[in-house]
C-alpha cells in the first residue's frame, strides 16, 4: 500500500513554507511603503497556489475558473469600498486632547 502523497502536494507545501518563510524575513526589513508591497506581492503568489493545488482549479472547467474569479473580484470591490470609508475620514486616527 503506497502511503505517499503525490508529488505536487509536497512541492506546494515547500513552496507555501518558502513563502512563509520570505513572509516572516520581509516583514523585519526596513523597506517603508515597499513592505506593503512585498506583503501582498507574497499573499498573492500564496493564493494563486492555493486556488491552483488545493481548490483544483488548474483542472477545471472554465464556467468553474469564472465563478472563482468573480467571487474575487468581489472581494476586491469591498474591499476598495473598506478603504475608500478609511481614507475618506478627516480626523483619522483621532488624536486626544491636549497632545
Amino acid at each position: 500500500m503506497n502511503m505517499r502523497p503525490p508529488r505536487i502536494l509536497l512541492a506546494s507545501w515547500a513552496g507555501l513554507l518558502a513563502l512563509l518563510a520570505l513572509t516572516v524575513v520581509g516583514a523585519y526589513q526596513p523597506l517603508g511603503a515597499a513592505n506593503t508591497v512585498l506583503a501582498l506581492g507574497i499573499a498573492l503568489a500564496k493564493a494563486l497556489i492555493v486556488l491552483a493545488i488545493f481548490m483544483e482549479l488548474r483542472e477545471s472547467r472554465a464556467l468553474v475558473i469564472a465563478f472563482a474569479g468573480a467571487g474575487f473580484f468581489w472581494l476586491g470591490i469591498m474591499l476598495w469600498l473598506a478603504l475608500a470609508d478609511f481614507v475618506t475620514r478627516p480626523n483619522f486616527p483621532p488624536r486626544l486632547p491636549g497632545l
